[in-house]
């Protein structure tokens, strides 16, 4: 053993070519993480910094399961594994007070599996890499996604919440039994995107805090994929994508649209935001252009220049939204992509 992290709590050790007469100590298990947050730094330059930063905290903290995670508008990071939502934000606390540390928590993405038409199979990690939508027809024999077996255990009363929770995350029912006259265990194949999409702190909402999860990694399994996009002024921000289910693109792309556009700058011409799943337009937001009042100083009877001066204007306004370019910064970037 050459690192302290490969040291598991309940690890039995002893010396070489002595495994044989050593019995390793039964009943222990490896914590499992519930609540899963990407981390990049502010400035790429912070990089080794904060890596050491994390390195420290894991030290006197096994539970912490680390990751590391590429994004395309953000750079490198970590994809970090919690015990609950409390643990995450101490952590993250820790990190910003302890270390001085500037960070920017996202949504992790999850992997997924493209099986191609001559039999090759693939792991997509990073959504850019994701084909597009003619290739997908054209090349790609079955998209997959990874899924978890989940074990729900709550009080009775909480069932009907539960279940339709679980249901609302595209979860399929496997099991369902009663162990005690109050207590319900419920059992569930749920995507692993839903999962680390805060289902743990979801589940305790919905259930005060008394519903316990426990999980194993399942299989990757078909499913109806794609990939959600923004378009400013119909010019894809490649930097902005996201892997989803079908049922979920409209809803997400409401959202993505709606943010958006409160972190990009308003320009002398119309901006244009839409979200696309696939070919398909699945949202649109637009962002008017700056008003100059042409009419300042005029003669309010001339309306034969006033209406000059208002095509004049509209002529203007076209000609720069056709050959003007929505310059998006890395602030507005950040912005977007936090949690």
């Amino acid at each position: 053993m050459k690192r302290s992290q490969e040291a598991k709590v309940g690890d039995t050790y002893t010396t070489v070519g002595s495994e044989s007469l050593v019995e390793a100590l039964p009943g222990f298990e490896e914590p499992k993480s519930m609540v899963f947050v990407a981390a990049y730094p502010v400035d790429q330059g912070d990089y080794g910094h904060l890596e050491d930063s994390i390195n420290q905290i894991v030290l006197n903290d096994r539970s912490v399961t680390l990751q590391k995670e590429s994004s395309e508008a953000l750079g490198a990071g970590w994809r970090l594994g919690f015990l609950g939502t409390l643990h995450c934000s101490v952590f993250e606390d820790r990190l910003r007070q302890e270390h001085g540390a500037s960070i920017i928590i996202t949504p992790p993405t999850v992997p997924f599996k493209v099986i191609w038409v001559n039999g090759k199979e693939e792991i997509i990690r990073n959504p850019a890499e994701f084909p597009d939508s003619d290739i997908v027809r054209a090349r790609v024999a079955e998209l997959q996604e990874p899924y978890v077996s989940v074990t729900i255990t709550m009080p009775e009363e909480y069932l009907g919440k539960v279940i339709e929770l679980c249901e609302g995350n595209r979860g399929e029912q496997t099991e369902l039994q009663f162990f005690t006259a109050t207590q319900v265990i419920l059992k569930y194949d749920l995507p692993l995107a839903q999962l680390v999409d805060d289902f743990f702190g979801k589940l305790k909402g919905v259930s005060k805090g008394y519903a316990s999860l426990d999980y194993e990694e399942a299989e990757f399994r078909r499913s109806n994929i794609v990939k959600l996009q923004l378009l400013v002024n119909k010019f894809p921000v490649d930097a902005v994508s996201r892997v989803v289910h079908t049922s979920q693109a409209e809803r997400l792309g409401r959202q993505w649209v709606t943010k958006f556009k409160t972190h990009v700058d308003r320009q002398l011409f119309e901006v244009v935001i839409q979200a696309t799943a696939g070919k398909r337009i699945v949202a649109r937001e637009t962002l008017k252009p700056f008003h100059k009042n042409v009419l300042h100083g005029l003669n309010g009877t001339d309306l034969s220049r006033r209406k000059k001066l208002l095509e004049r204007q509209k002529e203007g306004r076209k000609k720069l939204k056709t050959f003007g370019n929505v310059t998006v910064d890395h602030k507005a970037f950040r912005g977007f992509l936090a949690k």
